[in-house]
């Protein structure tokens, strides 16, 4: 038997892997979006379907430290400005809609700093989407339940937790601010 889609872009992902280029970006997209395009009768994708994790680790490479996760949202779920820290990272939708946002991070005349909302994507079945390291972005599931992808090019759950490097935003008087330390 062949491999599955999952298997074969993960194979794949490591075969390629090195430092961030936008040659690896590229083709990193290319395997993500082909996982988003597989076919829900793959035995993987078949149980991603019938459990519907909120997030579920699909892959995590040993040696070069990528991981790959799964994660159901239901419709009007939203993530807030974050960045992730030190990492890219590849959001692709397999079923459902997701509105990505983009942010700059700016000071103003006394040195406060804030965000501004760039633009806002509507990412669909089998379409990806690329953040690089110092990217801030939101996400909104606008029709699920969505099953989206989420490739990292390290263990976030440390990132965040360990390191203290993913930068989180909250509103406050309608403006989006870094969240206290």
């Amino acid at each position: 038997m062949g491999q599955s889609t999952l298997e074969a872009s993960m194979a794949r992902m490591s075969a390629i892997w090195g430092p961030l280029t936008s040659e690896l970006v590229a083709a990193a997209r290319d395997q993500i979006e082909a996982l988003a395009q597989a076919s829900p009768e793959e035995p993987w994708l078949a149980e991603l379907h019938r459990d519907q994790p909120a997030s579920r680790e699909l892959y995590r490479d040993v040696e070069s430290g990528f991981v790959l996760l799964a994660h159901f949202e239901q419709a009007a779920l939203y993530r807030p400005p974050h960045d992730h820290g030190r990492s890219w990272v590849i959001y692709a939708v397999q079923q459902g809609e997701s509105e990505m946002g983009s942010y700059a991070r700016v000071e103003d005349g006394a040195g406060q700093t804030r965000l501004v909302k760039r633009n806002a994507t509507l990412v669909g079945p089998g379409q990806a989407q690329v953040y690089l390291p110092g990217d801030i972005h939101d996400t909104l599931c606008v029709s699920g339940p969505a099953l989206l992808f989420r490739f990292t090019e390290r263990d976030l759950k440390k990132e965040d937790a360990v390191d203290k490097r993913v930068t989180r935003y909250v509103q406050r008087d309608g403006i989006w601010v870094p969240t206290a330390p």
